[in-house]
C-alpha cells in the first residue's frame, strides 16, 4: 500500500521520523504488498555465512590467479609473436618500397614513352590530314583543268569560223597587220569601253550622292531657319513678357519710391516738430537746449514729462476754478438769505 503523507521531516540536525510508532507496520505492509515493490527472489530467506562466503571468495581468487598466470604466458608468447610478425612485416615493406620504386621509375618511363608517341602520333596525324587536303584540292584542281580543257575544245571549235573571218579581214584591210593584232585593238576597246562604263557609273553616283548631300543640307538649313524663327518668336514673347513685367516692376518701383519719399518727408517734418516742440518748452523752462535733432528718445522723454506736469497743472488750476466757483454761489446765496 503507498504512504499517502511523508513519514519524514527536515531539521537543523538532520531527517526525523514524524511518527515512528507506524512507521514499522507501514513499512511491513509495503514490503508484502506486489503492486508497487517487486521483491527479490528469496527475500525472506536467511543469506549465506561469512565463512561460506570467505571459502567462495577464496576459490574465485585462485581461480582467477590461473586464469592471470595463463593470460600472461599467453601475453607473453603473443608480444614474442608480434615481434617476429613486426620484423617480418619490416622485411617485406624494405622489399616492396624496393620494388615499388623500380616500378615507379618504369611508369614514369612508360608514360614519358607513351607521351612521346602520343606527340609523335599527332604531328603524324596532323601531317596526313594536310597531304590529305592537299590531294583532295590537286584532284579539284585536276578536274577542274579537265572541264576547262574540254570548254576550251568547245569554244576553239565554235569560233574556227569567226578565225576564217579575221584572216579575211586582214587580208582586205590595211589597218591591221595580224589576226592578233585585230584582237588586241579589238580587246582594248572592250577594256576602254568598259572602263568608261564604270567611270559613268562614278560619276552618277558622285552626283546623286552631291545631289542627295544638298537636299540633306538644304532641309537641314531650312529646319535650322525653322528653329531659329521658332526661337526668335519666343525670345520676342519672352521679351514682351519681361517689358511687360518691367514696366509693372517700374510703376511699383516708382511708387515705392514716392512712398519711401513721403515717409521720409513726414519723418523730417515729424522729427522738425518734435524738435521745435522740445525747443519750445525749454524756453518756457528757461532750460538750455541740451539734446539734438537726433536724440528723439531724449526729447519725447522730456516732452512727455512736461505734458504730464501741464496736465497736472491745468487739472489742479481747474479743481481751484471749481472749488472759487463753488465758494462764489455760496456767497451769493448767503446775500440773497440776509435781503
Amino acid at each position: 500500500m503507498p504512504r499517502r503523507k511523508p513519514t519524514f521531516k527536515t531539521d537543523v540536525i538532520g531527517n526525523l521520523d514524524v511518527n515512528p510508532e507506524e512507521a514499522v507496520g507501514e513499512y511491513l505492509l509495503s514490503r508484502q504488498q506486489e503492486r508497487f515493490f517487486v521483491k527479490p527472489p528469496n527475500w525472506d530467506s536467511a543469506g549465506d555465512s561469512v565463512e561460506m562466503l570467505y571459502i567462495e571468495n577464496a576459490r574465485e581468487n585462485e581461480t582467477m590467479l590461473v586464469l592471470q598466470r595463463q593470460l600472461l604466458e599467453d601475453a607473453q608468447r603473443q608480444s614474442e609473436l608480434n615481434h617476429q610478425r613486426i620484423a617480418q612485416m619490416y622485411r617485406i615493406q624494405e622489399r616492396l618500397r624496393k620494388r615499388f620504386i623500380e616500378v615507379n621509375g618504369f611508369i614514369k618511363d612508360c608514360v614519358d614513352k607513351k607521351r612521346a608517341a602520343e606527340k609523335i602520333i599527332r604531328e603524324e596525324e596532323t601531317h596526313h590530314d594536310e597531304l590529305t587536303r592537299g590531294i583532295d584540292e590537286f584532284k579539284r584542281s585536276i578536274s577542274e583543268l579537265n572541264t576547262f580543257r574540254d570548254d576550251i575544245k568547245e569554244t576553239v571549235r565554235q569560233f574556227q569560223p569567226y578565225e576564217k573571218v579575221l584572216d579575211d579581214v586582214v587580208k582586205i584591210s590595211d589597218i591591221f597587220v595580224s589576226p592578233k593584232d585585230c584582237i588586241d585593238r579589238c580587246d582594248a576597246l572592250m577594256l576602254a569601253q568598259v572602263e568608261i562604263n564604270e567611270l559613268k557609273n562614278t560619276k552618277l553616283a558622285e552626283i546623286e550622292e552631291m545631289r542627295q548631300r544638298m537636299v540633306k543640307i538644304t532641309s537641314e538649313a531650312a529646319l535650322t531657319v525653322l528653329g531659329l524663327k521658332n526661337d526668335l518668336a519666343k525670345l520676342e514673347r519672352s521679351y514682351n513678357q519681361a517689358r511687360a513685367l518691367g514696366l509693372k516692376w517700374e510703376k511699383t518701383l516708382s511708387f515705392c519710391k514716392d512712398t519711401i519719399i513721403n515717409n521720409e518727408l513726414d519723418k523730417d517734418r515729424a522729427l522738425d516738430g518734435l524738435h521745435l516742440l522740445y525747443r519750445i518748452l525749454c524756453k518756457r523752462r528757461d532750460f538750455g537746449i541740451s539734446y539734438n535733432r537726433n536724440d528723439v528718445e531724449k526729447s519725447l522723454d522730456f516732452i512727455k514729462r512736461e505734458a504730464e506736469l501741464m496736465i497736472s497743472v491745468l487739472r489742479e488750476m481747474e479743481e481751484i476754478e471749481r472749488s472759487t466757483q463753488k465758494g462764489g454761489k455760496s456767497a451769493n446765496r448767503e446775500g440773497a438769505l440776509c435781503n
